[in-house]
């Protein structure tokens, strides 16, 4: 009986350190995914867009996560959770740092290259760290882990949208009217000089993304693997393909909608309190959609599985 009851409390600091440390993945990727909200209308004041065009950027993210999703499975079967982890942070360093010359450049398909690259790392990190926190741990209390990743993500992101909408958005409604009356030269040296703010973030991000790809290496993450299938017994039927997993599906379709919801919220807030002549005041929209976003997953920790 004795140690019957020191077993959860064993399994709990076993796995205490190894949950932190992929909470603040989750958070390193939700920072790097928010501050798009930032980068929309940043770089369609530089590169001159049609509001299309500079919806781009988070169209960008997100076609690489389709392209590299199953390429992604794959790799991580092949290398590992941990491994995948790592692999994905020096590919976002990576994509971090193409926005340096993409800067220099002022060229927008450079910057879109850019964000496509970290959107490649950022599926390898989110395959990998995605499945390993459900499995790192009770299947119980698997949807409390996720909901307090969704926390670490939108905090990180409500903070990055903070940060680079400061750095970024500062002053751009007198920029935008500075460009409209002075000459061609002087309207490319302005363009130039807000192209250059974008330069000092990037590096620092990439620094960090890169030390990190490295020490997740070095982590204490336990190796994990998810509960074999067991096999049916003879005479009873078994389910041979992914589509007879109606779960599976319908999990799917609500992710879908969901991430189609957020990003829509998430993204466009910014860009369209510009649009309403809302000015610096529209900079900080992202971070209050994502605080109640916080606000919700927080609710998923209290009440999944306990009441709902």
């Amino acid at each position: 009986m004795f140690n019957d009851k020191q077993q959860p409390s064993k399994t709990k600091n076993n796995t205490l350190i190894p949950i932190l440390i992929i909470a603040g993945l989750f958070f390193i990727f939700g920072f790097v995914t928010w501050i798009n909200g930032a980068l929309i209308p940043f770089m369609k004041t530089i590169n001159e867009l049609t509001d299309a065009q500079s919806y781009l950027v988070a169209s960008a993210s997100y076609i690489s996560f389709v392209v590299m999703a199953l390429p992604a499975s794959y790799i991580i079967n092949k290398i590992g959770y941990k491994k995948g982890m790592s692999l994905g942070l020096i590919i976002m360093a990576f994509g971090a740092l193409l926005f340096i010359p993409a800067a220099n450049a002022r060229t927008y398909w450079m910057f879109l290259t850019a964000i496509f690259i970290q959107g490649i790392g950022m599926t390898l990190l989110q395959t990998a760290s995605n499945p390993y926190i459900t499995i790192l741990g009770p299947m119980e209390s698997a949807a409390k882990r996720i909901a307090i990743m969704g926390i670490a993500n939108k905090v990180a992101g409500a903070l990055g949208s903070f940060i680079f909408a400061t750095i970024l958005l500062s002053g751009i409604g007198e920029i935008k009217e500075k460009l409209s009356t002075v000459g061609l030269e002087e309207k490319e040296d302005l363009l130039n000089t807000m192209a250059d703010s974008v330069i000092t973030p990037y590096i620092v991000m990439a620094l960090v993304l890169f030390l990190l790809g490295i020490l997740i290496r070095k982590a204490p993450l336990p190796n994990v693997e998810a509960a074999p299938i067991e096999e049916p017994k003879e005479g009873e039927s078994s389910k041979t393909s992914v589509f007879q997993f109606p779960h599976l599906w319908l999990g799917v379709l609500a992710l879908f909608l969901y991430v189609g919801v957020e990003v829509i919220a998430g993204d466009t807030i910014i860009a369209y309190g510009h649009s309403l002549g809302l000015g610096e005041q529209s900079n900080s929209f992202t971070t209050y959609t994502l605080m109640a976003m916080v606000a919700t997953y927080a609710l998923g920790v209290l009440l999944i599985p306990k009441y709902i």
